[in-house]
């Protein structure tokens, strides 16, 4: 099965529709797949729920959907860093649920694996535990996080080998093996393709059977999220 696709604009083809949910990979701009999010606001799908850390910056990474009105929803960690995803916020025309960063992550991990939910002590008696079952577990409080799936993920990762077996660079690797688990149709952006084989078996950090769609972009942008000098 060849899962190599010419564009990140062919890869999405067929697949990306509105009303959709998204997982998507990343934390700030490290590890973003720069060229699957242009190619998803190039696609005019509207109405869309995006899963990930952050939305990025102003007009770049997903924060070019949020310029386009294109994400109705954004379930997240942390929003600091975008103007325009506060300023849509505080003036309700973008919804918000907002995730502790480790419960995000293990939300993503649950449903790649089948858990529909679990209890986790993070956010009890905050603004977190609203609306949600609490229960103890050896006299200490729990609330029910239910799992998160995606219909479509877009991923990053360092490289990949035909089959999709994937390979990701230091702390690149971020959100975006659970939002490829997460995912029930998994595109990744890679910046070298390699053949079968290529890649020794402890080199693997996730395995082809959760990737779909692979496209090339030899050379990202990578912008820096915030530059810190010292004179």
């Amino acid at each position: 099965m060849n899962k190599l696709y010419p564009s990140a604009q062919a890869a999405l083809i067929g697949i990306v529709r509105d009303g959709q949910t998204l997982a998507v990979g990343g934390f700030g701009l490290c590890g973003i797949p720069e060229a699957l999010i242009t190619a998803l606001r190039d696609s005019g799908a509207r109405d869309l729920t995006c899963i990930s850390n952050n939305a990025g910056v102003d007009n770049f990474g997903l924060g070019q959907l949020l310029t386009t009105r294109q994400i109705s929803k954004m379930i997240s960690s942390y929003v600091g860093g975008n103007k325009e995803f506060e300023r849509q916020y505080l003036s309700g025309e973008l919804k918000l649920e907002f995730t502790p960063q480790g419960t995000l992550a293990e939300k993503l991990r649950a449903g790649g694996a089948g858990i529909p939910a679990f209890f986790t002590r993070t956010g009890v008696g905050t603004m977190v535990a609203e609306g949600k079952e609490v229960r103890e577990f050896n006299g200490v409080p729990h609330i029910l996080e239910h799992s998160l799936t995606a219909d479509v993920a877009l991923v990053k990762a360092w490289k990949a080998d035909k089959a999709g077996n994937l390979m990701f660079n230091k702390t690149a690797r971020n959100f975006n093996p659970v939002c490829a688990m997460a995912g029930r149709v998994t595109v990744v952006e890679v910046e070298e393709l390699v053949e079968i084989g290529a890649l020794a078996a402890d080199e693997i950090h996730l395995p082809g059977i959760y990737v779909d769609r692979i496209v090339i972009n030899a050379t990202p942008e990578k912008r820096i999220e915030q530059r810190t000098v010292q004179g």
